[in-house]
């Protein structure tokens, strides 16, 4: 045995005691409160009232039910609806699937009718069913029976916008991109009411809005409710709307080409879902029926904005439709208005959508009067 054994054995000794002490110590010292990592649940009050209180935030949300395309597209405001959207009704009005340029995944995402029963709903195993409050009876009410958490919107009007919006900001977690998507729909209609404050009523123009159908060779024209955004539209970009001193129904309604002419409107817009309303513009222009009127012999006949989805409905679109119908209606406050820049402009904004895929997906859809 070597001098130096002893001196190793001591050293051994010490660090074994050093180390069964540093273990006692931490056994009897109170532990520190550990960090829970389950999620807090989330109380949203929806469209209707109710209070929907969802104990995770919600990673399997499904939008079903009539309309879906203006909620799919308000949802897909923000950037968590990519990750959390797994199925959606039938989104496409015509002109092909706007939500396919938006989510990469959205051909993998589930995808049933508009006419889809809860049963089929359920099927794609939501945390949470979006859908517009009118289906609350028909769709809503059972999968709430089933246990499946629903909340409602409404998103027809600018004031509804702002709700709903935040109501969407609750259900993807993002309350500040919801404050900040409704500062700039409330900024945009200050600007074109400001705009416009100084015309009175008396001088703004006399304006008709017509959605033009043509359904089996049956062409109808209609107009739609007082309550209605493309009614609200026209008085926010300081029309008159000839129409809303006859009595009129919940939905569109039909009128024939004498009350057309009896209204003698000083411009004439054409809404076509179906179709390009270009080209039925073209053809009114073209009709002698058409060209007895004051505002076809005045040039003021117009095709309505659309690209996917036209710009007068309750899509996140309607800004877009309100600076062009302002635009259109009083030309001199608006003369630095760009109406197509602004569209782009808008699309990049807030769906991420650049200029080359505006260049190859929306530019070539657009449609309606732009000079």
């Amino acid at each position: 045995m070597t001098g130096r054994e002893p001196v190793k054995n001591r050293i051994f000794s010490l660090v074994f005691f050093l180390l069964a002490a540093s273990l006692l110590l931490t056994a009897c010292s109170p532990r520190a409160p550990s960090v829970s990592s389950t999620p807090s649940p989330i109380t949203i009050i929806d469209s209707t009232g109710r209070t929907v209180t969802l104990q995770t935030p919600p990673q399997r949300i499904v939008i079903a039910g009539r309309a879906v395309a203006l909620i799919a597209d308000a949802a897909y405001l923000f950037p968590a609806a990519l990750q959390r959207i797994v199925a959606v009704s039938g989104t496409n009005q015509g002109s092909g699937d706007f939500l396919e340029l938006v989510d990469p995944m959205f051909a993998q995402k589930i995808a049933f009718d508009t006419n889809a029963g809860p049963e089929q709903v359920a099927a794609a195993r939501p945390d949470l069913v979006l859908m517009k409050t009118y289906m609350a009876e028909t769709l809503g009410r059972p999968l709430e029976t089933l246990g499946i958490p629903v909340v409602y919107l409404d998103l027809e009007t600018p004031e509804q916008y702002q709700r709903d919006l935040r109501i969407l900001g609750q259900v993807f977690q993002d309350e500040a991109r919801a404050e900040e998507l409704a500062g700039y729909y409330q900024q945009e209609v200050d600007q074109v009411a400001a705009a416009v404050a100084n015309t009175p009523q008396e001088q703004r123009p006399r304006v008709l809005l017509l959605y033009y159908s043509n359904r089996d060779g049956q062409i109808a024209f209609n107009v739609p409710p007082a309550s209605w955004m493309q009614t609200i539209l026209t008085q926010l970009a300081g029309g008159a709307p000839v129409w809303t001193d006859t009595q009129l129904g919940s939905g569109w309604n039909k009128v024939n080409l004498e009350q057309i002419a009896a209204w003698d409107a000083d411009q004439i817009f054409v809404i076509s879902y179906a179709t390009d309303p270009e080209e039925v513009v073209a053809g009114l222009f073209a009709d002698s029926q058409w060209q007895a009127m004051r505002a076809v012999q005045n040039g003021h006949l117009y095709a309505f904005p659309k690209d996917y989805y036209s710009w007068d409905q309750p899509d996140p679109r309607w800004i877009l439709g309100l600076r062009w119908l302002a635009w259109r209606l009083h030309p001199e406050q608006f003369e630095d208005v760009d109406i197509q820049a602004a569209a782009r402009t808008f699309f990049a904004q807030w769906y991420g959508i650049d200029e080359e895929a505006f260049d190859q997906s929306i530019q070539p859809r657009l449609r309606g009067d732009f000079e």
